[in-house]
């Protein structure tokens, strides 16, 4: 991107803005590595043995790796913790450069003033002589919470005060605010690698327990004040509530994986039925796109097709794949529906004879073992009325399918649910006039 706008001479006038990261070293992982992202995410933290039995495809694209909590933390050296500590610099601070060879003149000049994200676009805008837009669209717009950083560009500002004077963080109950050279930290209860489906049993506001730092003098957060200055940290404390409450930080939520379920906005708010005609794809991720989301729920598909004289197969719908997702399929003629559990289990509901050519009604019918996250229960498998096939499955997933894949109806754009049995794009080759899918409770 530099080298193009350097190609039409352009670069001399252009601020750049790099930014090294987006939090600290990610410990999802767990204290094992994991063979999958998508296990953690539906609340499964893989032993070593259930590892073990991707080690020879590891690193291929036959596995969706993490890293360990060790190399998370090694990787935040010299600050403390990881992504998603809101109270500690291993968790939030990045490296920044910015340059405008035109306008700043000190290369390679170093500054130390606190900042955070919000101060980007401030910048930007002083840099580029606007005020802060009142109306966006027609839409009056909240006052941009942030302090432009431009100051810090002249050599003779190398060592003024930061215009920063306070910023909070806060995720998941850990929380910190920064204060002038001052930074109050309430480091988290529960580590961030074990996440469950079960409520944290703890009082988000008092169990927490706060520490007290001087970065000006301590910027690795390394000596802890505060049982020796009690009134400096309750000050901090009693900032981070202003704070807090100025910028609708509270209520305060701990939870993790319920939080991630939780409803957002999206196309999709109270729908019980979608329908699909011919051949779609790239409908985002169920909860927050258009997709309907079949977890945790009884549902049934249906599928009104035509096959064609010779025969057909291919993918009538999918979402998901290789690491967790599902497919309704047919395969040399015969219906399939395949859920893929984390990759740690595929189960498959099959009809034993193909399609002749014509008109048919298949139907996936899901019957949830219900209230709660990832129950099991029965799926049947019927061709024009007749079951083919119909058993229970255990268990389900709780949380989600791979969220970088998308719903797609008539094609796989994504990863096979099963490489054994075909690869995408695995288009069908007789006639959608009607997929339906309907959500139950």
């Amino acid at each position: 991107m530099i080298q193009a706008i350097e190609d039409v001479g352009k670069l001399d006038n252009t601020l750049v803005i790099y930014i090294s990261g987006d939090n600290g070293a990610s410990p999802e992982g767990t204290l094992n590595g994991l063979f999958n992202e998508f296990a953690i995410a539906n609340a499964v933290s893989p032993t070593v043995d259930m590892n073990m039995k991707f080690y020879d495809a590891w690193g291929s694209d036959q596995t969706y790796p993490h890293y360990a909590v060790g190399w998370a933390w090694a990787w935040d050296t010299p600050y403390k913790w990881t992504k998603q500590v809101a109270s500690y610099f291993g968790g939030t601070r990045n490296g920044m450069v910015m340059a405008w060879p035109a306008r700043i003149k000190d290369k390679g000049g170093i500054r130390n003033q606190f900042h955070d994200a919000i101060d980007v676009v401030p910048t930007i805008l002083e840099a580029a002589g606007l005020p802060q837009p009142e109306r966006v669209n027609g839409i009056e717009q909240r006052p941009i919470e942030g302090v432009s950083m431009a100051y810090t560009w002249d050599k003779a500002n190398a060592n003024a005060p930061g215009r920063r004077t306070a910023q909070y963080f806060e995720m998941f109950g850990s929380r910190g605010i920064y204060h002038d050279g001052w930074i109050a930290s309430a480091p988290p209860i529960g580590a961030p690698w074990i996440l469950t489906l079960e409520k944290p049993p703890t009082d988000v506001m008092n169990d927490f327990k706060w520490e007290l730092y001087n970065i000006d003098e301590d910027w690795t957060q390394a000596k802890n004040l505060a049982a020796a200055m009690p009134d400096k940290l309750r000050e901090m404390q009693e900032l981070f509530s202003l704070e807090a409450t100025k910028y609708n930080v509270f209520p305060l939520d701990d939870t993790r994986l319920e939080r991630f379920i939780s409803s957002k906005p999206s196309y999709t708010p109270d729908r019980t039925k979608f329908t699909y005609t011919g051949e779609i794809s790239g409908i985002p991720f169920p909860g927050t796109g258009s997709a309907p989301s079949l977890l945790n729920r009884s549902y049934t598909i249906t599928a009104e097709i035509q096959v064609s004289p010779g025969g057909a197969e291919g993918m009538l719908v999918t979402d998901g794949g290789r690491f967790a997702g599902y497919g309704f399929y047919l395969l040399k003629g015969k219906p399939v529906f395949t859920w893929d559990l984390i990759a740690l289990e595929r189960v498959k509901w099959q009809g034993k004879q193909a399609l002749p050519p014509g008109k048919h009604t298949l139907v996936f019918d899901w019957k949830y073992d219900g209230p709660g996250l990832g129950k099991g229960g029965t799926g049947t498998l019927t061709a024009d009325g007749t079951v083919v096939d119909s058993h229970a499955m255990p268990k389900s997933l709780p949380i989600a399918v791979a969220w970088d894949e998308t719903f797609d109806v008539g094609l796989d754009t994504g990863t096979p649910v099963d490489d054994k049995d075909y690869q995408v794009p695995f288009r069908f080759t007789g006639k959608i006039d009607r997929l339906t899918v309907e959500l139950k409770q």
